[in-house]
This record gives C-alpha cells, sequence and structure tokens, in this order.
C-alpha cells in the first residue's frame, strides 16, 4: 500500500507466553501487577502504542478438561482484574491451550477480554471466524495481525470453536490477502519444538513461505526457549522468543525470554529486550545477564545462516529424542493373535492405554512432532 512521507510510525512489543499460575493467581485478580512486573519492565511496556502477547492459558471458573495430550491449563476469571491493566494490550489466543477447557473456556475467555474492550485475534466460534485476521488502523497505518498454531487439541473445525490451525494451503493465501489491505503484516506462529532453540528444516521452510506471501515479522512461539532469528527478503522471522509469564518450571529454558520491540512506520525496525523470571514474575533482564542473553542469540543466529548447520543440528535432536517417541508406539513386540482375541483385546488395550494413545495421536497431528520421529526414523533405517 501507498503510504505518507510523514506518517507517524506505530511501536509494538510483542511478548511471549503469558499464562497467570497459582503463584501470581492473587495479584492478579487484586490487579496488584507491580507485584508480577517490575517497575522498569512496566515503563517500558508503556513507550509502545501495543503490547501483544500470546495467552497460554483460558480464563474461566468451569473446570471441564478436555481428553488431550499434556496439562490442561487453566486460570479463574477474575485475573482480568490484573491483565486489563497492561491495555492498551492485544492477545494472540492460537495457541494449543486456549480449548483446555472446552468451548466453554475459550467462550469465558473471549467474553472477559471483550468486556474491557481487549483485542484477540487466532481464535473464534468456527474455523472461519479463528482465521480472521485483526487490523490495527491508527492515522493512516495499517498493520494486520495474523494468529496461527501448529495442529494439536485446540483447533477450530468448521462447526467447532478453537484455535486458527497453521494449514499450508490456506494460511499463506490469508496472509497474502491481508497483505494487500495492509501496510505491514505480523504473523503470531505458535509452533515448533519445545525446549529446542534452532528452527527444524520444516519450521524454516514453513516461515520464509509466510515472508514470501508478504508477512514482514514473523514471531514463533510455544518453544517455551529463546531461539534465533533471521532476515529473509525483507522480513524478520524470530524462531523462539520464550515465555513472557509463565511460572512452570525453573530452568535455563524457561528462566528468561525477549521482547520484540517493532516499529512500523516507512520501513519497519525490530529490537530485541531480554527479560528474566523473578520469584513468580518477571522483570528487564539485568546487564551482564542480559549481555549474555544476546551473545548467545545473535551467535544461534549467525550459526542458522551457515550452510548444512540446520539440517545437521536438527539431525543431532532427532538422535536425543527419538527413543521417547519410539517407545511411545512401541508395546511388547508382536502379541499371538489368538491369545489377545481370546483375551478380547485386553492385551492390546493394556499396552495402548487412554494416555498413550493421546500421545500417539499429538505425535502423529502435530507438525513439529510429526517431523521430529520422521526424522528419527528416516536416520536410524539409513544407518
Amino acid at each position: 500500500m501507498e503510504r505518507s512521507d510523514s506518517i507517524k510510525p506505530i511501536t509494538i512489543i510483542v511478548g511471549g507466553d503469558l499464562a497467570p499460575t497459582e503463584s501470581n493467581f492473587s495479584f492478579f485478580a487484586d490487579g496488584n501487577i507491580k507485584a508480577i512486573l517490575d517497575e522498569k519492565l512496566l515503563s517500558f511496556l508503556d513507550t509502545s502504542d501495543y503490547k501483544l502477547f500470546n495467552l497460554e492459558v483460558p480464563l474461566t471458573d468451569t473446570l471441564k478438561p478436555i481428553i488431550k495430550d499434556g496439562p490442561n491449563l487453566v486460570a479463574p476469571a477474575s485475573i482480568i482484574n490484573g491483565i486489563k491493566l497492561l491495555n492498551p494490550v492485544i492477545f494472540g489466543l492460537a495457541n494449543n491451550h486456549i480449548m483446555d477447557h472446552d468451548e466453554q473456556g475459550l467462550f469465558k475467555t473471549m467474553e472477559e477480554l471483550s468486556k474491557h474492550q481487549i483485542k484477540y485475534v487466532g481464535a473464534a466460534e468456527n474455523l472461519q471466524g479463528a482465521a480472521k485476521p485483526l487490523i490495527i488502523d491508527k492515522e493512516g497505518l495499517k498493520i494486520g495481525i495474523y494468529a496461527c498454531a501448529e495442529n494439536e487439541f485446540s483447533i477450530a473445525e468448521d462447526h467447532r470453536a478453537g484455535a486458527n490451525p497453521f494449514d499450508p494451503l490456506e494460511s499463506p493465501d490469508h496472509i497474502a490477502n491481508l497483505k494487500s489491505v495492509t501496510d505491514f503484516v505480523l504473523v503470531l506462529f505458535h509452533g515448533g519444538k519445545e525446549y529446542y532453540r534452532y528452527p527444524s528444516p520444516l519450521l524454516q521452510k514453513v516461515c520464509r513461505k509466510m515472508a514470501e506471501k508478504g508477512a514482514d515479522l514473523i514471531i514463533c512461539q510455544h518453544s517455551h526457549c529463546i531461539g534465533a532469528f533471521e532476515k529473509y527478503l525483507k522480513s524478520t522471522i524470530v524462531y523462539g522468543q520464550g515465555n513472557f509469564l509463565f511460572d512452570r518450571r525453573n530452568n535455563d529454558f524457561w528462566n528468561s525470554g525477549l521482547l520484540v520491540k517493532a516499529v512500523f512506520g516507512n520501513e519497519m525496525s525490530v529490537d530485541f529486550i531480554p527479560i528474566s523470571k523473578r520469584e513468580n514474575g518477571v522483570s528487564l533482564a539485568e546487564a551482564d545477564i542480559s549481555k549474555t542473553i544476546l551473545k548467545d542469540f545473535y551467535e544461534r543466529s549467525e550459526n542458522i545462516s551457515k550452510a548444512g548447520f540446520i539440517d545437521s543440528e536438527y539431525d543431532k535432536f532427532c538422535k536425543s529424542m527419538g527413543l521417547f517417541y519410539l517407545s511411545t508406539f512401541g508395546g511388547f513386540g508382536r502379541i499371538p493373535r489368538g491369545i489377545n482375541k481370546v483375551l478380547n483385546g485386553l492385551i492390546t488395550r493394556q499396552i495402548y492405554s487412554s494416555k498413550k494413545l493421546n500421545m500417539m495421536q499429538n505425535f502423529i497431528e502435530c507438525e513439529a512432532h510429526r517431523e521430529l520421529f520422521l526424522r528419527y526414523l528416516n536416520i536410524k533405517r539409513k544407518s
């Protein structure tokens, strides 16, 4: 789109997963945001026109956990008392937890956000609604926000509420259509392998296709760790920014994250600001910690520019993880059909419990899991 030379820039600060937990529920409910985010961080966030986070948990007081692989996250609706103090804020809802308590959990979340004039994108009452982008139109500048997630248990269908799935046939067109009516497109992609700091070959291919279709800034979330970034064509792709606020683990992956500060004007500029987990909240990282985080981040980003690095590094990761996946599909070997028939399938049911079947479904259906397992099998076959 044509842009005026005198356009006033718009600043959006993007954080990763925001998931209130029991350790800070009371602070959120009481609206005591300063007990969760330190003053320096709050002041920095206030330098933006909008804050954008992935809301990794439904807000509901009714528990109705769906059958799935992994934990069913939830936070009470009163959490909104703290969240609303971040306004103007936008939430991406396209993730693997937003349907953890079925449709009612999503509907209650959308109700609470709407009640407090908080915008959201990436989930709705059906697939068509979930795919709709959000457009910021401010002083002649239009920024489109598109949110999608890999295919897990939260995905919307034609007649079922949920998150917007990444669809290799549809999502690139959604991005291209959005770019045709906006100046910039920002994509939140909830995808990639948890605790892996580099893009897989498939993840890089998908994100580059998004860039080719017009996305200016693509941010991959979900990995719970800081990854790497690359410049591709005129786009910036961030392969993992870590959590924003998620007090569930205490390790090197979960204890740090990056804020992505994007300034949109005649051009787009991007800066990375390290943050650190502190007790049950988060703060801007201290100078020495910040220096280390950025050093490692830029080193990894340099690594992925080297020919063959992404493939070779991913092969190592697959070898380290493959037996876990293989054991999920394994049983006790070949079971005599006659014995199993006499026992009415008892042995098979014991081997493949409901929990195991859910894991198998997730490993086959979710792109990141499927890619890793198939890669591992191919490595083993060749060796």
